[in-house]
């Protein structure tokens, strides 16, 4: 009990030192630099915000990534971690989802080469034994995982199409991803338990200046690291955990990474619906997200931002349900949850048919 109570101040202390941090940086980024990070004003890109603003926000999270495992490191003497091979690929794969974003910021490089680096981001994964392990076959494991892993790197950087959003999303995936650490006991994950906090702390200081009106965008180089990073992380905690019983049980396990995941995988599943439904291709900007949407219905920027917010506690209050509170998994949860996605997503896609542009 008294370890725990250790380590949950271990951890307090270094949430509340990690927001400090990251707000300092971010407004230090802010004052040196007016346009790193920002795209050539002559490209031809649909975007949301009429102003060019500087997308800093993802390198601050990079580094507050690595001085999470650098502080666990100190903080435990836990030197051994590094020969810990998931960590080691979660880390080379992050390091290399950062540096195409950074690229992909200052010379908007080509979508093909972005997928080809994702894709190897996967494989790291994989061969550093962090698969979703679903199936019975290996090869369909493999394959389903980089899948996903492409599919959260490219949902996340969709989603980062209005202030704020992509920011409280990830915020709230790693609320679910500390939830099912608290719920099963997982304490002797430490260094992921710090790296999560690291990066949610990150986000939090990040959104003082991307809150509407958003002084600073996260850019290519926030949204791959996340998308990145979050995948890894939902592989980890939502696909391949047991609930608090111990026990695996594969339709439990795809709800909990849905809802953890909702906001994401609505928006790009919509997006993606309506662009191939009206002949266009899905990897061409527009302003015909579910954000947009809401917006054009009359929402504020901020009151969207908060919507979102909500949409993700209220999936997360279901998760706790689903993880510790349900002895005899059936098909009635099953469906009652199901049944909760598709309304969501009814309610979410339904304007982007009238107001989708």
């Amino acid at each position: 009990m008294e370890e725990r109570l250790y380590l949950f101040l271990i951890y307090g202390i270094y949430f509340i030192s990690s927001i400090v941090f990251s707000f300092l940086i971010n407004n230090l980024f802010l004052k040196f630099s007016s346009n790193l990070g920002t795209r050539n004003n002559s490209e031809n890109l649909v975007r949301w915000s009429a102003q060019t603003k500087p997308s800093l926000g993802g390198i601050s999270f990079f580094i507050l990534f690595l001085l999470s495992i650098i502080f666990y490191l100190i903080l435990f003497k836990q030197h051994e971690t590094f020969l810990n091979k998931q960590l080691f690929g979660i880390l080379t794969a992050s390091t290399l989802a950062f540096l195409m974003g950074l690229s992909d910021d200052a010379y908007n490089t080509k979508p093909l080469l972005k997928l080809i680096v994702q894709i190897i981001c996967a494989l790291i994964l994989i061969f550093t034994d962090t698969y979703i392990a679903v199936f019975s076959d290996k090869i369909i494991n493999e394959i389903f995982t980089i899948f996903w892993i492409v599919s959260i790197m490219n949902s996340i950087n969709m989603l980062d199409n209005m202030d704020a959003i992509s920011t409280i999303t990830s915020v709230t995936v790693i609320l679910n991803a500390l939830l099912v650490i608290y719920l099963n006991n997982q304490f002797i994950d430490g260094m992921n338990i710090i790296i999560l906090v690291g990066v949610m702390s990150s986000l939090i200081g990040f959104l003082f200046f991307n809150w509407n009106p958003a002084k600073m965008f996260m850019g290519d180089t926030g949204s791959q690291f996340l998308g990145l990073f979050l995948g890894a992380m939902g592989i980890i905690y939502f696909w391949n955990t047991p609930d608090t019983h111990g026990r695996i049980i594969h339709t439990k396990q795809f709800l909990i990474t849905v809802l953890a995941f909702i906001i994401p995988i609505i928006d790009t599943t919509t997006v993606v619906i309506n662009r191939i439904m009206s002949g266009k291709s899905p990897f061409v900007g527009g302003k015909d997200h579910t954000t947009h949407c809401l917006y054009f219905m009359g929402l504020s920027e901020k009151n969207i931002a908060r919507l979102y917010f909500a949409i993700g506690l209220v999936s997360m209050l279901f998760n706790f349900f689903i993880v510790d509170c349900i002895d005899n998994w059936g098909y009635l949860y099953i469906i009652l949850f199901s049944i909760y996605c598709l309304l969501l997503f009814g309610a979410l896609y339904a304007p982007t048919r009238k107001y989708g542009r």
